[in-house]
């Protein structure tokens, strides 16, 4: 099976190298596709380099996922983040995974890096919340190419644009969640944030989410109540 992976950017130097080395540790037909949103460092540069195939256009997240995919010619799409590593074997275990009858797609247990009783928290919160059947972007999402076509693909909404998606595929049939290996994925995004304000944050998100109120809005307040350093039209996660 050949998979595409998806991966938005936005100043993404620092970590994207990396993130694409990894990626030549794992094995079978697999094209790398990096979708940028205008990109004012060498992140370009870089996915250039390590040949990937670059799409460029406007920034946010949703939008830049599905400019990618569009352009993807494998039988299944992995979206993968800059800051997101995944081991030897990751890409076997989408196969196995697609392999099983009436699965469409899933995502990995996600790792925190970090020795940290903060990223180990991290990690517990997000499995937490996955058996809970909620799960983001930044755990590395993946789904046939047919479903994700069928579905109507990821929608260039300015927040929730994963969780967007990811309820759509729940509903169209099976999902599995890689246990092992898992992504390994970094926490800084999180720099400066206290634990009760990230859980706040995420039951806030999802009750407005829920009650209709319009992403455009929902990204001004996830915006507001923004205290790391990054981008938030980068942000990949939604807690």
């Amino acid at each position: 099976m050949r998979i595409s992976i998806v991966i938005p950017t936005l100043n993404e130097a620092e970590a994207l190298g990396s993130a694409l080395d990894c990626l030549d540790f794992q094995a079978g037909d697999a094209e790398v596709i990096v979708s940028d949103g205008g990109s004012t460092d060498a992140t370009a540069a870089i996915a250039t380099r390590q040949r990937a195939r670059l799409v460029c256009g406007a920034k946010g997240r949703g939008q830049q996922l599905r400019r990618g995919a569009a352009i993807a010619t494998g039988e299944a799409i992995v979206f993968l983040h800059a800051d997101t590593r995944l081991a030897p074997g990751a890409l076997d275990a989408v196969r196995t995974a697609l392999a099983e009858p009436g699965v469409v797609g899933g995502n990995f247990r996600l790792i925190f890096s970090g020795p940290t009783d903060f990223a180990k928290w991290l990690t517990g919160f997000y499995a937490w919340m996955r058996r809970r059947g909620f799960y983001y972007g930044d755990s590395v999402i993946f789904v046939r190419r047919e479903v994700y076509d069928v579905l109507g693909g990821i929608r260039p909404i300015a927040l929730m644009e994963d969780f967007d998606f990811v309820r759509r595929m729940e509903r169209f049939g099976r999902t599995r969640c890689i246990a092992n290996p898992p992504a390994v994925t970094s926490s800084r995004r999180f720099t400066g944030r206290r634990r009760w304000r990230i859980v706040l944050q995420w039951v806030i998100i999802h009750v407005l989410y829920a009650l209709g109120v319009s992403p455009a809005t929902l990204a001004r307040i996830y915006r507001s109540s923004k205290h790391g350093p990054s981008d938030p039209e980068q942000q990949p996660t939604r807690s």
